[in-house]
């Protein structure tokens, strides 16, 4: 339906809408997306009045501008939702951190490896630091060397968000996942409720394509 609001409840980064647009010709997009072509302003704004819609400029850089009939209300909603589902995954994201020595010993390396792909896999992300002592800060080339293998090595899970830099006298290098939490727990949900068949169609066979039909026997041979 067709808003009506005034002009100090609109913010800045609000686009202009119905009345609000004043400009003597538009290029109109229909509400499913169709090219209306140029039309006078008028012509625009009585089109979404008869839709009982609203008329939103999208492109107010283009000559001419560029305006859509659509739900106004519907579409501010929709974005709403979109970019708190965005903070919601960037909030549920935890840096996790992992720290070197540059002299690691190789157990000690797969150890701190195996803890970053839980994280990675977890969904969080993963900041590895190298810790330098003494004469070691004057061979950071060791430093990124390590800190690029460890990348590779956990390449299945994440990727490097930030190369590796100096910070004081350690050097870090920052690894997202490739899934978020939000992806991670509707994976285990939907590997859950798998698991959660198979045991019931282990428990009570698995469901006949005929009514009535019994379970076919088990080939000779075959392991129980």
């Amino acid at each position: 339906m067709a808003t009506t609001r005034t002009n100090e409840e609109f913010r800045i980064s609000d686009p202009r809408t119905n009345e609000r647009i004043r400009v003597p010709e538009v290029r109109l997009v229909g509400p499913n997306g169709e090219q209306v072509g140029v039309v006078r302003i008028e012509v625009a704004q009585r089109l979404a009045q008869d839709a009982d819609l609203d008329l939103v400029e999208v492109a107010p850089n283009s000559k001419p501008p560029v305006v859509k009939i659509m739900d106004y209300g519907k579409f501010k909603y929709e974005a709403a939702q979109k970019a708190k589902e965005a903070r919601r995954n960037q909030a549920n994201t935890v840096l996790k951190e992992v720290r070197f020595r540059l002299k690691i010993e190789a157990h000690d390396y797969l150890t701190k490896l195996k803890r970053a792909e839980g994280f990675l896999q977890s969904g969080d992300k993963v900041k590895a630091m190298i810790l330098f002592r003494g004469r070691e800060q004057s061979r950071p080339e060791q430093g990124v060397r390590l800190l690029r293998k460890f990348a590779e090595d956990v390449a299945e899970f994440g990727t490097v968000e930030s190369n590796p830099t100096i910070d004081g006298r350690n050097m870090v290098m920052v690894i997202a996942p490739h899934k978020n939490k939000s992806e991670v727990k509707t994976e285990q949900n939907a590997q859950r409720a798998a698991n959660k068949e198979a045991a019931r169609s282990a428990r009570t066979g698995a469901p006949s394509d005929e009514p009535g039909a019994e379970p076919a026997e088990a080939e000779a041979g075959s392991a129980e």
